[in-house]
């Protein structure tokens, strides 16, 4: 990224730490949600090894932590740009979880995970970098691992470079209003 985009990047930052301490997402643990949890869960335990490592990027307060029984995985690494948010997932002690604040765009695991998850975070990831972005994770994924991408509504810009990986489930997660729905994506390499 040039240093505008930077400094963007960093302005988000400020945005998403704002947003996090007056509780304006708050509303991800809404029924609404619910199934677009479940259907990330569902792909875990259809096509990823019994009690994978997981790590969920774009993990916010923890609200897929909330979702899952600590028996489904070995251990849950949770990644978000905020701050505030991390604070807040890292207060409710999930058994097996730990929570760092990173920034995507430079993030680089400390291991490989059986499975990896976009939760509605590609979309926000610069679109020069979002190639580089892939490949690295992809590189943190174990042979036999899955990677879950997670999207609200159509990703425009975004599913196209999962086009060249082997799609093992893809459905899109419907709700009684109109223009909320989110399209969900299990890979392997």
């Amino acid at each position: 990224m040039n240093i505008i985009d930077k400094f963007h990047n960093w302005r988000r930052k400020q945005r998403w730490n704002k947003q996090y301490r007056k509780g304006r997402w708050d509303n991800l643990r809404k029924p609404i949600e619910a199934d677009r949890y479940k259907t990330i869960i569902n792909y875990i335990t259809t096509h990823a090894k019994q009690q994978p490592s997981v790590l969920d990027l774009g993990a916010g307060e923890g609200v897929l932590n909330e979702y899952m029984d600590a028996d489904l995985f070995s251990y849950f690494l949770g990644m978000d740009f905020s701050d505030v948010s991390i604070e807040k997932a890292k207060a409710k002690k999930f058994p097996k979880a730990e929570f760092v604040t990173a920034d995507i765009h430079t993030y680089t695991p400390s291991q490989k995970f059986d499975v990896i998850i976009f939760n509605e975070a590609f979309y926000y990831v610069h679109d020069s970098e979002k190639q580089n972005v892939l490949d690295r994770m992809l590189h943190h994924l174990n042979a036999d691992g899955i990677l879950i991408v997670s999207i609200y509504r159509e990703g425009i810009g975004c599913w196209e470079y999962f086009e060249k990986l082997q799609q093992l489930d893809f459905t899109v997660v419907k709700t009684d209003e109109e223009k909320t729905y989110w399209k969900i994506g299990a890979y392997k390499v």
